[in-house]
């Protein structure tokens, strides 16, 4: 088998150098953070410092971090630890849309974008409500309009949640700029460790925990602190807050394995690739074929990419994202994402479109057999 070349950083970022040594450093202390002694002391500063290099990230203070599991926990702190009514948009991940069984779906157009004016008429004809949009879609990369949102949501009295998990560290994020009062935020996307998330609050007030039993992370979130995890965590934040501002250069090399795609196959549809996007992601889809089948062949051939969400134990499902912005079923069927890193190369990128060009052939011939 040839070596494979990761193309699904919104699935999970390699970890970074710096966040593995602080995560081993980290499990090498034995402190509670929650002891007054030494090492509990100093268990307490490696939280610490994580949490201001956190909040830093998305222009927030220390305080406002409080760290969880992951995004998924993030998200459900969010949505049901306030008394609230809630509203998602339909292209959120399954974590926001499952975590409300009440929850309002607010409707998107045919590039994934939330319909401000369905959200302003929502609003309009109810008391204020939490509303949570995404900042970057994990799918399709499509970004969310937030300041425009936000200012929609607080003039109703309301309160916007934003899912940033595929944002930080990929475009510029400053919950104060953009008007969030609730933002998600997971270690593995940034280069961090898996098992290590964070909610970070514009304001504490009315937020209930969900997990009791424990003063930790200021009485919202009982349970010791995943010490190693976290620490990890902060020295990626540190890293992605630095090298943000080259993120933006992988969309010359997003764009040319998209254009090297067409050229192998012109069938293919570049799915919103006239939409605001984070840099490193496309999602293409060869229409009538099957994404599992685009999936294995691809890891076949060395490609590690994958279709819809990463979050579904494995399986390939339908994917909900591409059916609430209305494209057709043969459409939505063959459609594969595509995540970049900083590593990949023009090389990698044109043996891929090869490789791409060959399942399109395939996919014709059966299609004429048929």
């Amino acid at each position: 088998m040839p070596p494979v070349s990761y193309l699904d950083w919104n699935a999970g970022a390699p970890m970074r150098s710096r966040a593995r040594a602080a995560l081993l450093a980290a499990l090498e202390r034995a402190g509670n953070p929650s002891s007054v002694h030494g090492p509990g002391r100093e268990a307490r500063r490696l939280v610490e410092d994580a949490r201001a290099a956190v909040g830093a990230l998305v222009g927030a203070p220390a305080r406002s971090v409080v760290f969880t599991s992951g995004g998924t926990e993030a998200n459900a702190l969010a949505l049901c630890g306030l008394a609230l009514p809630v509203a998602v948009s339909a292209v959120e991940h399954a974590s926001v849309l499952d975590a409300r069984d009440d929850a309002i779906r607010l409707p998107v157009d045919g590039d994934g974008i939330v319909s401000l004016p369905a959200l302003a008429a929502l609003l309009a004809g109810r008391g204020p409500m939490l509303v949570s949009v995404m900042a970057a879609n994990n799918e399709t990369g499509v970004v969310q309009p937030l300041r425009d949102v936000a200012d929609l949501v607080h003039a109703h009295g309301g309160l916007l949640h934003c899912d940033a998990v595929q944002a930080a560290g990929r475009i510029p994020l400053d919950m104060r700029a953009l008007g969030i009062d609730l933002l998600s935020l997971s270690a593995h996307k940034i280069g961090g460790p898996q098992g290590a998330g964070a909610l970070v609050l514009a304001d504490q007030g009315g937020l209930r925990a969900m997990l009791r039993g424990g003063g930790q992370e200021g009485g919202l979130r009982a349970g010791t602190e995943n010490v190693a995890g976290i620490s990890a965590f902060g020295a990626a934040a540190r890293e992605a807050g630095a090298e943000a501002a080259g993120f933006a250069a992988l969309a010359a090399l997003r764009d040319g394995l998209v254009g090297a795609c067409r050229a192998a196959a012109p069938e293919t549809v570049a799915i919103a690739a006239r939409a605001p996007r984070i840099a490193n992601t496309a999602c293409l889809s060869l229409p009538g074929a099957e994404a599992a089948t685009i999936v294995m062949a691809m890891d076949l051939a060395g490609f590690a990419i994958s279709a819809g969400a990463a979050c579904s134990s494995g399986k390939v499902r339908p994917s909900h994202v591409l059916a609430a912005m209305g494209l057709a079923p043969e459409i939505r069927s063959g459609a594969v994402r595509v995540s970049l890193g900083p590593a990949i190369s023009l090389d990698e990128a044109g043996r891929f479109a090869g490789e791409w060009g060959r399942i399109a052939a395939r996919v014709r011939d059966a299609r004429a057999a048929a």
